[in-house]
């Protein structure tokens, strides 16, 4: 695993462990080179970047209890992929985004200063 750093260069906080979170289930949004969606991204999600989600083939608000998976809903937070985000903030359907949740690696795909846009814990 990567260094849990955030965007900030700090410790990464824990982004959600209710529901359970990040690539390694782990509660944050930690990565390494397995991790082909660069799941880096702490979002509170919205009902509309669910749909969005679900829209792109992505259905988050599914309950799949086979994986351990209770399904989102509005204001859980998440770790996303920071492709999709980019993605969903380019069709003006991003979510906030927890800076100090975040880590240091999703800024390999999306600028701070768009970060820093959509952050709750600057806004």
């Amino acid at each position: 695993m990567d260094d849990s750093i955030n965007v900030y260069g700090e410790v990464l906080q824990s982004c959600s462990e209710e529901p359970m979170t990040g690539f390694f289930r782990d509660g944050c949004c930690n990565t390494n080179e397995q991790d082909g969606g660069s799941h880096t991204v702490c979002v509170e999600v919205t009902d509309e970047f669910l749909e969005y989600s679900r829209f792109r083939g992505n259905d988050l608000s599914t309950a799949m209890p086979e994986f351990g998976f209770p399904g989102l809903q509005a204001g859980d937070r998440w770790c996303l992929c920071a492709a999709r985000w980019l993605e969903a903030q380019e069709q003006d359907m991003a979510p906030r985004v927890f800076m100090q949740r975040t880590h240091i690696k999703a800024l390999d795909i999306i600028p701070m200063e768009l970060l820093r846009k959509f952050a709750v814990d600057l806004n």
